[in-house]
């Protein structure tokens, strides 16, 4: 078996990573008035280049394999909602610098740990893709990280819309704080291709 394809998915969710702790790193700088947030939003640009070169590669393996590992459908799909992911943590933070936000509300800081747990058990997962075992808790605990995902999200939106803040404001904050839940539920569409695959595989 050609095990080319599970070294570009494990790479991919590598990326996953290091966009979820340059979220980490900026919200850090916000609450503590430190960081280049410009520097930190071209070295999440580049992140997320270097995932999009890894799912092209990924789509060029497939065109041009005979015979793949699982489903041709589900190796595109998986690769795509990886990729959408690393692009919803990017908008995040180039949301942040474009809007000059200078605080989020408490409860991002919820989502973006949310976000760090659940790349790194993503990236944990992947090379199981390979013996197609030891992930059922891989889709387990994501869902149950993004149920918390979600309630730490209607808990900002509650505090955005309490008269706290100016109505632009919240326009604002909403779509960074959007952006963020987009990637926690991209999580989760992850580990429903994944337990989708494992089925099938089984």
């Amino acid at each position: 078996m050609d095990d080319t394809f599970f070294d570009l998915f494990t790479d991919a969710s590598k990326h996953l990573v290091t966009g979820a702790d340059l979220l980490s790193e900026m919200l850090g700088g916000l609450q503590h008035g430190g960081g280049d947030r410009n520097e930190l939003a071209e070295r999440m640009r580049e992140e997320e280049h270097r995932a999009d070169e890894d799912t092209h590669a990924i789509i060029r393996k497939v065109n041009s394999t005979f015979v793949t590992p699982f489903d041709r459908e589900d190796i595109y799909a998986l690769a795509s909602a990886l990729d959408d992911v690393m692009d919803f943590m990017e908008e995040a933070v180039d949301l942040v610098v474009l809007y000059e936000i200078e605080a989020l509300p408490e409860g991002v800081a919820d989502q973006v740990e949310v976000l760090r747990r659940c790349a790194g058990i993503c990236a944990e997962a992947m090379p199981h893709l390979r013996s197609m075992k030891d992930l059922d808790e891989f889709w387990i605990e994501i869902n149950r990280l993004e149920n918390a995902g979600d309630k730490s999200y209607r808990l900002i939106l509650a505090h955005l819309f309490s008269g706290a803040y100016e109505a632009l404001e919240v326009l604002k904050l909403k779509d960074v704080v959007d952006s963020l839940e987009a990637a926690i539920d991209g999580f989760e569409k992850v580990a429903n291709i994944v337990e989708q695959i494992a089925v099938k595989e089984s």
